[in-house]
């Protein structure tokens, strides 16, 4: 099945260009260990899903552009067709002369209603190129005009549009100390539309993507482009094909489906966190080995501290011992700093992966108790390496782990909703009080329904 991405606002364009770039090079990479026909199948399951080819045989990205302002599709696009091994449509992206000037109201309930039909029929046009539809994943900013006010209404015309498909947004979470005076405004606005409208938003927080470009990566004048690549090597390491099933012999042929099935299985907890090991300079991975128990112990730890990267972890941090009487969410002997999860997948690639010991991640004290640990844990694998990495391992989880982040966000709104500040910039565009009232009583539902798991 295909995967349409649509790409909304500067941040979500760029991101998406590195996005098909890692899946891109991934493919063309030289993978020895694997058998041709592995690979012959491997290529063929990726570019089903993220691109078809028209006449000139180079691939073109399953992808809706959407600006406001012209200057960074433009480059998108010419930086894409120049790289010679896929490009994007000339006719799949829309652009306007005005930005939303950082202003959610604008993005959502001017520049969307206006722009609705020529987004959504270049959504519908690019659905229809797909022998079948996966879904629909939107990649946006949180913080800014564009991409969090016009990507929560599009997102909102992508579920009434396609009632039945799959929609995974993903969200870039802002810098805690500010990018934008309103962010945190943006930010609620934006994921309690979106916690309406899709069925998964997967996050990936820029203050933890800096940290893993100085400390595991070693940059250091960190640019936009670093932080993006980091982000799509992150994304291309879930999204590349693997085998779902146990001993499977097909790659998986539903990606989105897969993971909503996998990882979502109440509607009231939609937040997925995606953590990757290893991750370090291309130059250093020579010098580098690997094994999978080593790797495996680090993610787990990862997971019930909740690290974002494998320097520094808390390895204090133990799961809570069961068989206490009083439930566990008020538990007495539950550690303070403990993420409790309600679904994990983990996704092996490489050498050896048939062999990975996972009964760690199946222990039933990492995860709530109202689900069987048997459902709540799942394991995809390929014996092919991704990106140059002879083995690595990727989680993705629904659990606790931006509980802090939203509660921040939450608190720093209301703060500045309690004394009215900037209010005029939202109310003059059509948000009313009763809105912003409507978003803080759903996401501190979310945040309720997180922090009693």
């Amino acid at each position: 099945m295909s995967i349409v991405t649509v790409q909304l606002g500067q941040c979500g364009n760029q991101i998406g260009h590195e996005v098909f770039n890692a899946l891109c090079s991934d493919v063309h990479g030289t993978h020895g260990l694997c058998s041709k026909k592995e690979n012959e199948s491997y290529h063929d399951a990726c570019k089903e899903r993220f691109f078809s080819e028209e006449e000139s045989e180079v691939p073109v990205a399953r992808a809706v552009l959407v600006d406001m302002e012209p200057k960074v599709i433009s480059q998108t696009l010419s930086i894409a067709a120049r790289s010679g091994y896929w490009k994007y449509d000339d006719r799949s992206h829309f652009c306007q002369k005005q930005g939303s000037g950082n202003n959610w109201a604008n993005g959502y309930s001017v520049h969307g209603p206006r722009h609705k039909e020529v987004i959504m029929n270049l959504v519908q046009k690019e659905a229809e190129k797909c022998d079948r539809l996966g879904g629909f994943f939107t990649i946006m900013s949180m913080a800014g005009g564009t991409g969090s006010g016009l990507g929560a209404f599009v997102t909102q015309c992508l579920r009434d549009a396609f009632p039945t498909s799959f929609i995974l947004n993903h969200v870039i979470w802002p810098y805690g100390t500010g990018e934008v005076i309103v962010q945190n405004y943006n930010s609620l606005l934006t994921l309690s539309h979106l916690y309406q409208s899709s069925d998964a938003l997967l996050v990936h927080e820029n203050d933890v993507i800096h940290k893993i470009c100085a400390q595991l990566m070693k940059i250091k004048q960190i640019s936009f482009r670093d932080v993006n690549q980091v982000i799509a090597h992150q994304l291309g390491s879930v999204f590349q094909p693997t085998y779902t099933a146990e001993g499977g012999s097909h790659y998986s042929r539903n990606p989105l489906g897969d993971l909503m099935e996998t990882l979502v299985p109440h509607p009231e907890f939609k937040m997925l966190g995606l953590r990757n090991i290893p991750q370090m300079p291309e130059n250093s991975l020579p010098y580098s080995t690997f094994s999978w128990p080593g790797l495996i112990k680090h993610l787990r730890q990862m997971l019930i501290a909740n690290a974002k990267m494998e320097e520094g972890i808390d390895w204090q941090v133990r799961p809570p011992q069961l068989g206490s009487s009083i439930p566990s969410s008020h538990s007495t002997n539950k550690p303070l700093h403990f993420n409790t999860s309600i679904a994990n997948l983990v996704i092996l690639r490489g050498k050896d992966m048939h062999n990975v010991d996972l009964g760690s991640f199946r222990d039933p004290s990492l995860y709530t108790s109202w689900l069987n640990p048997q459902d709540a844990f799942n394991a995809w694998k390929t014996p092919r390496a991704f990106n140059k990495y002879e083995k690595s391992a990727a989680l993705v989880s629904n659990s606790q782990f931006l509980l802090k982040p939203l509660d921040n966000v939450v608190g720093k709104a209301w703060n500045m909703f309690a004394s009215k500040a900037y209010i005029h910039q939202y109310t003059k565009f059509g948000i009313e009080e009763e809105d912003f009232l409507d978003s803080f009583t759903a996401l501190e539902q979310v945040i309720s329904s997180y922090t009693i798991l």
